[in-house]
């Protein structure tokens, strides 16, 4: 989308004042959704009926989806799952009418590459039977917050990084530890000393923290319409459960509980209940 910058030397009522309204919206709608990737991981994002109706109510695969306003239509904002097969799929919207109607798209394939970390503590790779029951605790708890939907749209859905540091593990990774094969990489992992600021990158509210035995000293997001914020091997917390925060306000600090292999932050983004690339949020894609 082009954007064009005009200089008025004089004012001329409130017509300068809309046209530079028009422009700074047009710059708005560009940047609010993230970017498309149909692969597993991914997002598609489908056009839907124009923005001048009612907004539908769009489902795929038994969930509910993100619908957003965005260049005159709405838009459905869908997050695949890592193990969705490649081929066709399709969302089903419902007007306010109470119409339903299919619209396809197809998934494209995507090689993820292997990873191989070695850990010294070898109950994060052979738990105890007591982990295990833990660990299934957990997991429960983890997946309530995962479908947690919300009817909030905030204005844009770029992201800041959470963390100043450098991405030491990209999403997507097929997992082996110890040479056993475990859960792809569900998010991103970025290199940080232990103490740096983790900050939100949306505004949103604080659903769940606590701490975890793979996951560490957790914080959960939600940003509203199923986009949801994990933030795993904090050091410490420092928001607590039903606080409202910014987009860029401290919610904790980089650490190595749970099961690590050095200090970092790891970020999972889900939507719909599908962990996706957190990259595809940020303003430029790397």
């Amino acid at each position: 989308m082009a954007t064009w910058i005009v200089w008025l030397k004089k004012p001329v009522g409130n017509k300068m004042w809309t046209l530079l309204g028009l422009l700074i919206g047009a710059v708005a709608f560009a940047q609010e959704l993230p970017y498309a990737n149909p692969v597993p991981g991914g997002i598609a994002i489908l056009p839907l009926a124009p923005d001048t109706e009612p907004a539908p109510v769009v489902h795929f695969a038994g969930q509910r989806i993100m619908v957003r306003r965005h260049d005159g239509q709405w838009q459905a904002v869908v997050g695949l799952p890592l193990t969705l097969a490649p081929g066709p799929q399709m969302v089903t919207a419902r007007d306010s009418q109470g119409k339903t109607r299919d619209y396809p798209f197809t998934v494209q394939s995507k090689e993820y590459a292997v990873q191989r970390l070695t850990l010294k503590n070898k109950r994060m790779v052979e738990p105890t039977e007591e982990d295990l029951a833990r660990i299934t605790r957990e997991q429960a708890i983890i997946q309530q917050a995962f479908s947690v939907w919300t009817e909030e749209a905030l204005p844009s859905l770029r992201c800041l990084l959470p963390v100043d540091g450098s991405v030491s593990s990209v999403f997507g990774l097929r997992r082996f530890f110890n040479n056993e094969p475990r859960q792809p990489h569900s998010g991103i992992d970025i290199a940080a000393p232990v103490g740096a600021p983790v900050v939100a990158p949306l505004a949103g509210s604080v659903i769940q923290t606590g701490e975890y035995f793979f996951n560490g000293k957790t914080v959960f997001l939600d940003h509203g319409q199923g986009l949801i914020s994990m933030f795993n091997h904090l050091s410490r917390i420092a928001v607590e459960r039903g606080a409202r925060v910014s987009q860029g306000q401290k919610i904790g600090e980089v650490g190595m509980s749970g099961r690590v292999t050095g200090p970092h932050l790891h970020w999972t983004v889900s939507l719909n209940n599908s962990r996706v690339d957190p990259v595809l949020f940020l303003p430029e894609k790397k």
